[in-house]
């Protein structure tokens, strides 16, 4: 039967030979991303954040990864992601090697936590410049080299990190984030815009939703929160999430299997926001 046929299954989540930027790509979430790339098979994957010794470190561990195809490189290309300038020195840095790139990973953001009477605006605009304006421009400024080689068969990749902060309420109280919260519903939105945009240009624009995943930006969060610990035994799977989970969930959606998923938000938290049949989101 025809229902049986999947075309050369063995290659559906291979990301052999493609060409990749990460921002935010050299600590967290963006570092466990670019090892998924890596490990999957990308040829390239430029690792991007302001600080150029920590870009350099991040290549240094992920090419020594045991397991990675013959030439594959992490190759370090620092800039600051907040201003357009930085996006554009950002883009002139990548096509000085390449001409063309398979997958954008938006995951470069920040944070600021405060009460509601003390928060400051410049702090709530940092945070909107990064994880909302600076999105659009690193997309806007990439979309010529994302459309370089993509085609209705195998289109280019946008992946945004967004959170499940901005599908729900975030933190409130003496550490609100209400910028962060904001902001990643902003993207979120902004994701399904780009989406319906880009899609006829070959370009997909997905979001994905992490909850707590024990790293630097949300240690301080889980430890006020009352602990990796005692999270973890409220989460419904009774556990944080851990690097596989954003692995997977990035090459799925940047390899052949998730070729037609355009616009979507997927949640990685366990189902922490839907315990109590309410959305309970402290993050």
């Amino acid at each position: 039967m025809a229902e049986a046929q999947i075309h050369d299954f063995p290659s559906l989540f291979s990301l052999e030979g493609k060409v990749a930027v990460v921002t935010g790509g050299s600590r967290g979430l963006g570092l466990t991303a670019a090892s998924a790339l890596l490990q999957a098979g990308a040829q390239t994957v430029f690792i991007s954040s302001r600080k150029a010794a920590a870009c350099e470190a991040a290549c240094a561990a992920l090419n020594a990864l045991p397991n990675l195809r013959p030439g594959a490189r992490a190759v370090s290309v620092p800039a600051d992601g907040s201003t357009v300038e930085g996006v554009r020195q950002l883009l002139a840095q990548v096509s000085a090697r390449t001409d063309h790139v398979d997958v954008l990973l938006a995951n470069a953001g920040a944070t600021w936590g405060e009460a509601f009477d003390r928060h400051p605006d410049a702090a709530f605009a940092k945070v909107m410049d990064l994880n909302v304006r600076g999105v659009f421009n690193l997309v806007r400024e990439f979309a010529p080299l994302l459309q370089k080689r993509a085609s209705v068969e195998d289109p280019s990749r946008v992946v945004i990190t967004a959170s499940v902060a901005g599908l729900g309420i975030g933190t409130l109280g003496k550490q609100g984030t209400y910028g962060y919260s904001a902001s990643k519903a902003a993207v979120i939105h902004l994701g399904r815009n780009l989406a319906v945009e880009l899609g006829p240009r070959g370009i997909t624009v997905n979001s994905i939703c992490p909850g707590f995943f024990p790293t630097k930006m949300s240690n301080g969060l889980l430890k006020m929160s009352g602990g990796a610990e005692a999270l973890a035994k409220a989460n419904p799977m009774r556990r944080l999430g851990r690097p596989e989970d954003i692995a997977g969930v990035i090459v799925y959606l940047t390899s052949r299997a998730g070729a037609h998923v355009n616009g979507a938000a997927i949640e990685i938290d366990g189902g922490a926001m839907w315990q109590r049949g309410e959305l309970n989101v402290k993050l």
